[in-house]
């Protein structure tokens, strides 16, 4: 669902992008500022909720602050520590 999101918000970019070379050429005559607020917020809608997507993409690909948490790695090494406190403890 994320994937088909992001492949709408790219066609949406495209599509704003005309939008905004139509309107510098002229194309609306008295319409342009009409237009021009209306297309202000409609980016910046986009931009919120493509921001929700970018969080929720990095939520469900397990990435906090920035980083990945490799859980794997993680139980490794708790592992390797209780290892080395089993070896400790009966000495």
């Amino acid at each position: 669902m994320i994937a088909q999101t992001q492949m709408l918000f790219a066609t949406t970019v495209t599509e704003l992008e005309a939008l905004i070379r139509r309107m510098n050429s002229g194309e609306w005559d008295g319409k342009g500022a009409s237009v021009a607020s209306d297309l202000r917020k409609a980016l910046t809608l986009f931009l919120e909720e493509n921001n929700r997507i970018a969080k929720l993409s990095k939520e469900q690909a397990g990435v906090v602050h920035d980083y990945a948490l490799d859980f794997d790695a993680a139980r490794n090494e708790i592992g390797r520590r209780l290892a080395r406190l089993r070896d400790a403890g009966s000495g």
